[in-house]
């Protein structure tokens, strides 16, 4: 039969159970990851008497954690996904940063530079003039070396900081498979280890902010966790590890995650991964960062090209032809496959013919599948977009392709034009007499013409083995014209129009006015090239010229950093979205596993009522003992 005193001790034991539970939760309100617990308090069996059951007072049986897998897997993706944005937000500010705009940017001193070109067409023998050209070509390349060398520090940032995540990852991975192995020793008790799971759940909560993850609880108390949706990174009590590498072409600048597990490598998709700040890290440089460098680098390639090939048709202050005015670094080979299996390679150039290519180039990376030695497609990076090719040479986007060797059907190769343009971007000569200011030919009106006809332009184009022949142009009415000259085929009945070019060997000739049949006009080498601006006026041109993507030169950099404004806000927008969610997450699993100090105040209160009354019981059991005893000594 249960006795008072019985029933007392089992409610002391108990409320005191109860009160150091209390008292823990109190103490440990601040600690990041820790899990209220209750203790589960059972009455004992009581025990038939003849006239009813007598109880047997109570029993404190385990202690709980107010707990929730559904709160718990919540909060582990939308802080995953905070993590991802936050980060990739972080990266792309850095970057925006890097492209300053205004007087200080790119885009002024592109027009400062071709804008300069306007005082040597009125004044092409001052040297002052042909001075600041140069200074002013100098500083844009200048400019373009400092942007390029401010990216490359953001990248060897960003490689640090990736190497930073891969090591958290593998370390909170190896934790979490120790704590399995605690855990599930821990449950042979038969009671709930709850600071082991406390402690596991916060290293996942915090494995999750680097990768996310999901998990699958096994019968003896260890949790499995995958990441890329099937990679098992911690399997029961043990962990694998994971690491940055190259991709299939070993491009040192793209980084792919991987996974090594009993000596088999597995390559962890970048679009599988989903949330964690390594991700939003992968996601940066394989994409915002690439994309910017490439338009950076396109911008330089065609600027610089159209500019190099232009001063080219010209002549110094001498009458000499120059060549360019800047010098840039080269294209690279494209990269081929680690699992190519022929022994092609391909040479990549900016398209010279029938017409240049450099209005053309996309800033893209761009991938080569070989379906045969000379076929194959073309993969544009930035939108998908595929071209095929049933022979080589082929041309893609103003870019020359040519391949020596055998490709295999299968070979893939990666090409990246604009890498090393701007590394060695500089200006070719440093005399201002070099400046390629004369145009080498030159227009004049016959001397017996009759009609308004006036020169409005002539400007070299392009470069031709006749350029410099004479051509003659005798019209035969107010709406057509004859040609004679070495390269022009000397076509008759031309249509012509006011104001609408006429192009041969190279050059765009423009006139006004109504000829009368018998006028001429004769395209011829230039004879005096020291007082000539013809070149010049052809380089203020090219302010104009739809350089890229349909936009004109000068507007090219406003391009440049309106693609990064709209990524930095549209970050922005996603940081602060997931973020709220994830807050929120966190709150209602709060409302469940957090501590509150007044509700642990008042039960504080409600078990010490308890503990007196129960030590109450057992002073009353005292007491009657103790008569009873001196009863049966008398």
């Amino acid at each position: 039969m249960p006795t008072l005193l019985n029933i007392g001790t089992s409610a002391l034991l108990s409320n005191q159970q109860v009160l150091r539970t209390t008292g823990n939760n109190i103490a440990n309100v601040h600690t990041q990851g820790y899990t209220r617990q209750t203790v589960k308090l059972e009455a004992v069996q009581g025990q038939y008497q003849g006239k009813g059951y007598d109880g047997g007072g109570v029993d404190a049986v385990t202690v709980l954690r107010n707990h929730s897998d559904m709160l718990t897997r919540q909060v582990a993706l939308t802080g995953s996904i905070a993590a991802a944005d936050e980060k990739r937000l972080e990266q792309l500010r850095k970057l925006e940063d890097l492209l300053p705009g205004g007087a200080t940017g790119l885009g002024a001193a592109m027009g400062d530079m071709l804008n300069a070109f306007s005082d040597v067409a009125n004044a092409p023998t001052d040297l002052t003039a042909r001075t600041v050209v140069l200074a002013r070509a100098d500083e844009l390349a200048a400019r373009f070396r400092s942007a390029a060398g401010n990216m490359h520090n953001l990248r060897d940032s960003l490689r640090l900081e990736l190497a930073e995540e891969v090591r958290m990852v593998n370390s909170l991975a190896s934790r979490i498979a120790n704590v399995n192995r605690e855990v599930a020793n821990a449950l042979g008790s038969g009671h709930t280890p709850n600071d082991l799971l406390d402690q596991r759940e916060e290293l996942l909560r915090e494995l999750n902010t680097h990768v996310q993850t999901t998990t699958i609880a096994a019968n003896d108390g260890t949790l499995s966790v995958f990441v890329a949706s099937s990679q098992p990174l911690v399997l029961g009590t043990r962990a694998s590890s994971v690491a940055l590498q190259p991709g299939d072409f070993g491009d040192p600048l793209r980084s792919k995650l991987t996974m090594q597990r009993d000596g088999v490598t597995a390559v962890m998709h970048e679009a599988m991964l989903g949330g964690g700040s390594l991700a939003g890290l992968l996601r940066f440089g394989n994409t915002d960062l690439a994309d910017a460098g490439n338009l950076l680098g396109r911008m330089a390639l065609a600027l610089g090209t159209v500019v190099n090939q232009q001063h080219s048709l010209g002549l110094d202050l001498s009458g000499n032809p120059v060549g360019n005015l800047f010098t840039l670094g080269p294209i690279p080979d494209a990269l081929p496959a680690l699992a190519n299996s022929g022994g092609a390679s391909v040479q990549v150039a900016v398209q010279a013919s029938p017409a240049s290519g450099a209005p053309a180039l996309a800033p893209s990376d761009y991938e080569i599948i070989f379906t045969g030695a000379s076929t194959g497609s073309i993969r544009r990076a930035t939108d998908g977009q595929v071209t095929t090719f049933s022979t080589v040479p082929a041309q893609i986007d103003g870019l020359d392709l040519q391949v020596t060797g055998t490709a295999n059907a299968g070979d893939r190769f990666l090409i990246t034009p604009y890498r090393q343009v701007i590394q060695n971007m500089d200006v070719a000569f440093a005399s201002p007499r070099s400046l390629a200011v004369a145009s080498p030919v030159v227009a004049t009106a016959g001397t017996t013409n009759l009609g308004s006809l006036t020169l409005q332009t002539l400007l070299p184009r392009q470069a031709d083995a006749n350029l410099a022949q004479t051509v003659t142009l005798t019209f035969t009415g107010a709406g057509s014209f004859n040609v004679t000259g070495t390269g022009t085929g000397n076509p008759t009945g031309v249509a012509y129009a006011p104001g609408q070019p006429i192009s041969f060997n190279g050059w765009s000739l423009t006139l006004k006015g109504s000829p009368q049949p018998g006028d001429t006009y004769t395209v011829q080498a230039n004879a005096f090239p020291a007082i000539d601006a013809g070149n010049a006026h052809a380089m203020l041109a090219i302010r104009d010229l739809a350089l890229f993507d349909g936009a004109d030169t000068t507007d090219g950099y406003a391009a440049l950093l309106s693609d990064i404004g709209v990524r930095v806000q549209s970050a922005g927008f996603a940081s602060a979205v997931s973020r709220s969610i994830a807050d929120t997450a966190t709150k209602d699993q709060a409302a469940v596993s957090g501590v509150n100090l007044d509700e642990e105040a008042a039960k504080m209160l409600q078990f010490q009522q308890a503990y007196q009354a129960s030590a109450k019981i057992l002073q009353v059991s005292q007491t009657l003992f103790d008569t009873l005893i001196q009863s049966l000594g008398r």
